[in-house]
């Protein structure tokens, strides 16, 4: 069994609505031996919560701050983001971290905040999934350094070439969010670096959708990733001996500082 790698995941609300605040965590957490920090990638979230900070904002402070962690937006929804866009942030965020970053990505949901209907954005769950693979394809040419020429039902990019590259090769690792019942995002993860599945209840959950993944790829599980988000409290061992890499323990929205830095102190997993 690998070892199971650690990483804090912030909800960038109230708290931790200041890249600068933020920023001093990820060093704090570095020193204290985590693996990674990751943010939530949300417009808005519902009321008590007042204060949003940008994740890419965010991650370049951390990447700044910090010269080990892996890093990055758990998860964005491409949907909502224009690609062209994406590849530039991705690229540049890469470089400036080093060659750390991660992207998550999903299809994003309008029952938490509303902010896809409050922003005209498409709320069609199989629509944007179109959109989101979409712009997976349109990101894999981008950061390949050869010119991208597309022009599929959702984007257009007319043969622009997105200089300079990432650092990683062939680019910045991918892992797709997905509920483990659903087909189409595990195949969707299984073509992708990672699997970051939402809600887990179970470790025999876990183990299954992980059998899955490891079918759908012929058993190349060798540099792929499981992450998964698991309440506080709640012991990471067992999933990671159903094919758990990586360990995230889940902060609510608004959460104080002191309770972070709590989790923060009391540390990764072993």
């Amino acid at each position: 069994m690998n070892r199971l790698r650690s990483a804090l995941w912030l909800p960038l609300f109230d708290d931790l609505a200041d890249p600068r605040v933020v920023s001093r965590l990820a060093a704090e957490a570095e020193e204290a031996g985590w693996d990674g920090v990751f943010v939530w990638d949300q417009l808005c979230w519902r009321t008590p919560v007042r204060q949003v900070a940008d994740p890419w904002i965010a991650l370049a402070a951390i990447a700044t701050a910090t010269e080990r962690l892996r890093l990055g937006p758990m998860v964005s929804v491409l949907a909502r983001r224009r690609p062209a866009k994406v590849a530039r942030e991705t690229a540049s965020l890469d470089r400036l971290s080093g060659g750390r970053l991660t992207l998550g990505v999903g299809l994003g949901s309008d029952r938490f905040a509303g902010e896809l209907s409050r922003t005209g954005e498409q709320l069609d769950d199989r629509r944007r999934g179109r959109m989101l693979d979409e712009s997976l394809a349109i990101l894999a040419g981008a950061w390949s350094g050869e010119p991208v020429r597309h022009r599929g039902e959702h984007y257009v990019v007319d043969d622009i070439t997105f200089l300079p590259r990432p650092v990683q090769r062939p680019g910045v690792p991918v892992w797709a969010a997905g509920f483990p019942g659903n087909v189409r995002p595990i195949r969707r993860a299984a073509r992708l670096d990672g699997f970051f599945p939402a809600n887990l209840e179970h470790p025999d959950q876990l183990a299954e959708a992980v059998g899955t993944v490891a079918g759908l790829r012929r058993g190349e599980m060798t540099s792929y990733d499981i992450a998964v988000g698991l309440p506080l409290g709640v012991d990471p061992e067992p999933y990671a001996r159903a094919g758990a890499t990586w360990w995230l323990p889940e902060l609510d929205p608004g959460v104080r500082l002191d309770t972070v830095r709590g989790v923060l102190r009391d540390g990764p997993a072993t």
